[in-house]
């Protein structure tokens, strides 16, 4: 389907009044579930079954980990990707794509936590929410596929740095804090140098290994549940004495309770805490619409769809609602999923049912297996987040930045260099104002090259 035809079906969709646009957007059970109907409805239900079914084996470890590496309770990964799977399946502009917790969101909301407490996430989000739907209603979505190709590539370079140096010290098995920014996490390994436990080492590359190559055998096979099954395995028996760091001894027991509302405190507001807000504001923005756009268009590439296509201003208003409602229930922040999203295609989903099966599907897993998931031991999370951060990193994409001109290429370094050395939307914003202020002289067309989306759970 040609750019000028999707163009097209989305402006049949969102040029009308403002009611009927609103009746659109609030319409579950919208064209995006048409390819039900083609052939065997029986089969293409199971279909999307399978795919939610296997979907939903991969998030489980991936969304506590990102949980965890955001300075949250693993739990809270497990219910807010549930739930925002569901809300995004019925309220989103994609047939395909699955919601969660990512890892760009992980430097955003650890830096929420160092600073201040949960209700603040939850009035922060709350904001982002409100502003994504707006966005949405007044038909934004194209402004986020302004952001050039070279900063998305590296922020997401950036980010994955920021989650590897975060993990380092669950891997190395030590047990002291090592503090949030980068050099603080370098001066606290060199400080807690002699307490480092090489059996953590070893679970946490041994995780790393099996995760990165059963994928490679097939992107079918969860391997994140099998890797987190062995790593429970090796500290509950061989290695139940090595002083292994547990889920449960760092945040408690996992409850299977899910269902807690978390309502916002409205913080005594100061010049500071304004600025902070509208900081964490733009970032959960920024985060929410660039990733959940880019997945978007992703998935409707990657599954050929013939159909309706993927309405970039109605899935701002399904971001802003799942920023709206998961942190109420105790989530935090999600957005697309890029690697779930290309598993859910490539296992057969054709539609959102996909999403609303794997949100179903996980908190009945997460609820029967609660007891043996706080038994994994910290150092799988690690290794988890390890193959996380450096799978994010596509070879084909910073290839397509670097055949493109020198200007690209170092607003690709500068973005990755402040991401680390600074945070995310400092990066990122800074790197926007010295596209827009020197585009104009420096930017060329690039060459004609082809990125194709890449299978791996890098998100």
């Amino acid at each position: 389907m040609t750019d000028t035809a999707i163009t097209q079906q989305v402006n049949d969709k969102d040029n009308t009044d403002l009611r009927s646009r609103l009746l659109y957007y609030l319409n579950p059970f919208d064209g995006r579930y048409e390819d039900l109907n083609k052939g065997s409805k029986k089969l293409n239900i199971i279909r999307d079954f399978t795919a939610g079914l296997i979907v939903a084996m991969v998030a489980i470890p991936l969304a506590m980990g990102f949980a965890m590496a955001s300075g949250l309770q693993p739990e809270q990964g497990i219910v807010g990707g549930a739930i925002a799977g569901l809300i995004g399946a019925l309220f989103g502009g994609s047939k395909y794509q699955v919601y969660g917790p990512t890892a760009a969101f992980i430097p955003v909301i650890g830096a929420i936590m160092a600073a201040y407490d949960f209700s603040f996430l939850v009035f922060a989000s709350l904001i982002s929410g409100l502003v994504l739907i707006v966005m949405g209603i007044f038909r934004l979505g194209r402004l986020a596929t302004l952001v050039p190709h070279s900063i998305v590539v590296g922020f997401t370079i950036g980010i994955s740095i920021v989650i590897a140096m975060s993990q380092l010290g669950e891997v190395l098995g030590l047990k002291a804090s090592l503090g949030y920014g980068f050099m603080d996490k370098v001066n606290g390994i060199i400080a807690n140098f002699g307490d480092i436990n090489i059996y953590a080492i070893i679970i946490g590359l041994s995780t790393f290994v099996i995760t990165k190559y059963l994928l490679k055998i097939s992107p079918y096979i969860p391997a994140p549940l099998i890797a987190l099954g062995v790593a429970v395995l090796l500290s509950s028996t061989v290695w139940s004495d090595k002083g292994l760091t547990l889920i449960k001894d760092k945040y408690g027991s996992i409850p299977t309770d899910f269902w807690v509302f978390t309502p916002p405190t409205i913080p005594t507001l100061s010049g500071k805490i304004v600025m902070d807000l509208c900081y964490f504001v733009a970032a959960i923005v920024f985060v929410s619409a660039v990733e959940s756009l880019l997945c978007s268009r992703m998935a409707d590439r990657m599954a050929d769809n013939q159909g309706l296509p993927y309405n970039p201003n109605k899935e701002l208003w399904g971001q802003g609602m799942v920023q709206i409602f998961i942190p109420l229930l105790n989530g935090f922040p999600h957005t697309g999923a890029l690697a779930r999203t290309a598993t859910n295609i490539k296992v057969g989903a054709i539609s959102p049912l996909a999403g609303i099966f794997k949100a179903t599907l996980k908190l009945m897993m997460a609820a029967y297996m609660a007891t043996y998931l706080e038994l994994v031991p910290m150092a799988c999370i690690g290794g988890i987040l390890l193959y996380v951060s450096t799978a994010m990193v596509k070879p084909s994409e910073i290839k397509g930045v670097l055949l493109h001109n020198k200007f690209h290429i170092g607003l690709m370094i500068y973005t990755a260099t402040v991401v680390v050395l600074t945070d995310f939307l400092t990066g990122v914003s800074t790197a926007i104002i010295i596209y827009a202020a020197l585009y104009r002289f420096f930017d060329k067309p690039a060459a004609k090259t082809e990125i194709q989306p890449q299978l791996a759970v890098s998100d």
